[in-house]
């Protein structure tokens, strides 16, 4: 049973497991406070513990985390990670606004050809939707 909401992100990731000799270069397909699923190049063992990176976000978003299904798909491999921490689940909520706000930066320039840098966006997108995304929990901003 799913205890918190998915929310689709396409944000690069890197991902890596102790044995390997470096990251896997990915793209998150969605996060939630539990943790978040991705594809990933190489398998992972469920129950098997890796370390998460998002770069993009400032400061990079670092998180370990417990593999908790790893499915094979057409390139790769789908994978679902769970927080360990419970600082993480919070830490993570901020990196789910900061994905919402590159979202909207990206819709913005692509129906109202605007271009915004990331701390205008950042502006916009917490004047309209900052009270409810905080004050929703886990509901998506409408």
């Amino acid at each position: 049973m799913r205890h918190f909401i998915r929310h689709p992100v396409n944000v690069p990731i890197e991902i890596w497991a102790s044995d390997w000799a470096a990251p896997d270069a990915s793209e998150s397909q969605n996060v939630s406070r539990g943790g978040l699923a991705f594809r990933c190049n190489r398998a992972l063992e469920p129950g098997g513990i890796a370390q998460l990176r998002i770069p993009s976000v400032k400061p990079p978003f670092e998180a370990k985390a417990r593999v908790a299904w790893c499915l094979p798909c057409e390139i790769g491999y789908e994978v679902g990670m769970e927080f360990l921490d419970a600082d993480d689940d919070l830490r993570a909520r901020m990196v789910e606004q900061i994905c919402y706000i590159e979202n909207y930066r990206k819709l913005v320039e692509r129906t109202e050809r605007r271009h915004l840098t990331g701390d205008q966006a950042a502006r916009e997108w917490i004047a309209r939707y900052g009270a409810q995304f905080f004050d929703t929990g886990d509901k998506e901003p409408s």
